[in-house]
C-alpha cells in the first residue's frame, strides 16, 4: 500500500459499519465515508482536478474536511489545508505562494477568492469549488512526484515554508507513530484541534487504523467532558490550553474509559500535567510534533514522573543532541536536537529544495535546544532563535512562561529578550490576564523569584489584551 487514499478503502472494507466520524451532522460509518468521498472525488475529476494540480481546502472541523482531503488525494492531486481562522489577506497569500489551481471552501467568501464559485450538489452542507486561474500546465510542484499533502510551517519565528509530503512519507510516519500509540478500531478519538494544522499523524493515522473521530465543535472543558462521556472517548489529542481548562474545571467528574491524553502543539508545564492527573487519575503525555517529520518523540511511560519531557524517540527514529558542528554531546548536556527516521518530508516548496539538500549529515535539525537523560528521555529547552542571552547565561522563554502561567489570574504569557546596555539582553514578558482578574506586577516578580534564578527574572512586564498566536496555537515570536 503506497497511497494514502488506499487506507480509506481498506478501512471501509475491514470495518464498514464502524463509526468513522461523529460530528454535528451525526455519525458516519467507514462505508458511508468512503461512499461520500468517492462521489466527491469523481465530481472533482470532472472539474479537472488531477495529478500535479494543487487544491486549497478551507473548511472548518467536520466530516467535510476529511471528505475533501481524501477526495483531492484520490484524484492524485496535492491537498493543502488552509485554516479558515486566518484573515482573508493571509489566505490569499497562502493560495498564491502555494501555486494552487483550485479552492474548496465551506464559506462563499473564501470560495470567491477563486473564480466563479460552484456549489456542490452532493451534500446538504455548503461546499464550494472554484479555480484560482493558474494554468494547469504549470504544476504546483515540478521537482517531486507522488505528493499527497503540502502544509506551510507555522511561521513562529520567520517566513513560513511550504512543506511537501509524499504518500510514502505520510504512511511511513503514521506507521512509526502508531507502533507506540497503538490505536485501533476500538478507539474513539475526541478531536478539539484545528484540522488544517493537524491531519497527517492524526486524521490519516486514525482512518488507517479504524479509530472513530469524535469532532468537538467547542473546546471548553464541559463540552470536551460531555463528548468523552457521551461518545465513550478513549483518546484525547489536545493542546496545553485544553488540558489546563480541564485541570481547572470546577466540578469533579468521571471521564469514563479515557485511556490516553496526549498534549501537543507547544510545551506544557509540569504543574498543569500534575493538576490534571490529580483530578482525573490519568497522566498527560507530551508529544513532540513537527510538520517536517510528524510525531517522532512521545512521552508515554514516564509521563507521571517527568511530565515536562517530550519523551523517547519512536523505535523507528534516531535522536541526537548535537553541538553547532553536529558533534554528539554527552547525556544531560543541552544542545541542538537532530532527528533521523522514516516519514520525513520530501522537500520545501520555495525555493525548490529536496530533503537531501536540507538534511545535515542525515539529521533534520529542528531548531530546538534539548537535553537527553541517560535512559534516552528528551526534554525540550526552547527554540534556538528565541534564546535570551543574559550576561552569557542562556534563558529559554518557555521556562519563564511555565512559571508565570501558574500564577493565579494569568491566562497566558510570552517571554522575550530586550536589549540592555550592561547585560546584553534581559527578560521581558507580556501577560494576558483572566477576565476580572487583577495582577500586581511586584507580587508576580516576588512569585517568580521563588522559582527562577535571578538572571531569569522578568525585568519588564506588560499586560496585553491578547498574546499573538499562529493559526496552530503557538505563540508568535519576533
Amino acid at each position: 500500500m503506497n497511497n494514502v487514499y488506499d487506507t480509506l478503502i481498506n478501512a471501509a472494507t475491514k470495518w464498514p459499519d464502524k463509526v468513522a466520524v461523529l460530528d454535528e451532522f451525526g455519525a458516519l460509518t467507514y462505508a458511508e465515508l468512503l461512499e461520500q468521498t468517492e462521489k466527491y472525488k469523481n465530481y472533482l475529476i470532472k472539474k479537472e482536478v488531477k495529478e500535479g494540480t494543487g487544491v486549497g481546502i478551507i473548511t472548518g472541523n467536520s466530516r467535510y474536511f476529511i471528505i475533501s482531503l481524501y477526495a483531492v488525494i484520490g484524484c492524485k492531486a496535492i491537498a493543502m489545508p488552509i485554516s479558515n481562522q486566518q484573515k482573508q489577506d493571509e489566505i490569499i497569500k497562502a493560495i498564491r505562494e502555494a501555486n494552487l489551481h483550485f479552492i474548496i471552501a465551506d464559506d462563499f467568501e473564501n470560495a470567491c477568492l477563486g473564480e466563479d464559485p460552484i456549489l456542490s450538489p452532493l451534500f446538504p452542507y455548503p461546499l464550494f469549488f472554484s479555480r484560482t486561474g493558474r494554468d494547469k500546465q504549470n504544476l504546483t510542484v515540478d521537482f517531486i512526484t507522488n505528493i499527497a499533502f503540502m502544509r506551510f510551517t507555522s511561521g513562529t519565528t520567520g517566513k513560513a515554508k511550504g512543506v511537501i509530503i509524499s504518500h510514502q512519507s505520510a504512511l511511513e510516519r503514521v506507521d512509526a507513530a502508531n507502533e507506540v500509540l497503538q490505536l485501533n478500531e476500538n478507539d474513539r478519538v475526541v478531536w478539539v484541534l484545528p484540522m488544517a494544522y493537524h491531519f497527517v499523524v492524526s486524521i490519516v493515522l486514525y482512518i488507517k487504523y479504524g479509530a472513530g473521530i469524535i469532532i468537538n465543535t467547542h473546546f471548553l472543558a464541559d463540552s470536551i467532558i460531555e463528548s468523552i462521556r457521551k461518545h465513550k472517548g478513549t483518546f484525547l489529542y489536545a493542546a496545553p490550553m485544553h488540558i489546563k481548562l480541564l485541570a481547572n474545571y470546577n466540578e469533579q467528574v468521571d471521564i469514563g474509559g479515557l485511556k490516553k491524553v496526549i498534549s501537543t502543539t507547544t510545551g506544557i508545564s509540569a504543574e498543569i500535567c500534575t493538576s490534571f492527573e490529580k483530578k482525573y487519575n490519568l497522566p498527560v503525555s507530551q508529544a513532540y510534533g513537527i510538520i517536517e517529520i510528524g510525531l517522532p518523540i512521545i512521552n508515554l511511560k514516564p509521563s507521571t514522573e517527568f511530565p515536562e519531557a517530550v519523551g523517547y524517540a519512536l523505535p523507528a527514529c534516531h535522536v541526537a543532541i548535537l553541538d553547532k558542528d553536529l558533534n554528539p554531546l554527552p547525556d544531560e548536556e543541552t544542545g541542538l536536537l537532530g532527528i533521523k527516521g522514516p516519514g520525513m518530508f520530501d522537500g520545501y516548496l520555495s525555493p525548490p529544495t529536496l530533503r537531501k539538500d536540507i538534511l545535515q549529515n542525515g539529521w533534520f535539525m529542528t531548531g530546538d535546544y534539548a537535553e537527553r537523560k541517560k535512559d534516552g528521555l528528551i526534554i525540550i529547552k526552547g527554540r534556538e532563535k528565541n534564546v535570551i542571552n543574559v550576561s552569557g547565561n542562556k534563558v529559554f522563554p518557555n521556562e519563564i512562561e511555565d512559571v508565570i502561567n501558574t500564577y493565579t489570574g494569568i491566562k497566558n504569557s510570552k517571554a522575550f529578550s530586550k536589549v540592555h546596555p550592561l547585560m546584553g539582553e534581559v527578560v521581558a514578558v507580556e501577560i494576558e490576564v483572566e477576565p476580572n482578574a487583577s495582577i500586581d506586577k511586584e507580587a508576580l516578580i516576588t512569585y517568580c523569584r521563588k522559582k527562577l534564578s535571578s538572571f531569569k527574572l522578568p525585568q519588564f512586564i506588560t499586560i496585553v489584551e491578547e498574546i499573538e498566536k499562529t493559526g496552530s496555537g503557538k505563540i508568535k515570536r519576533g
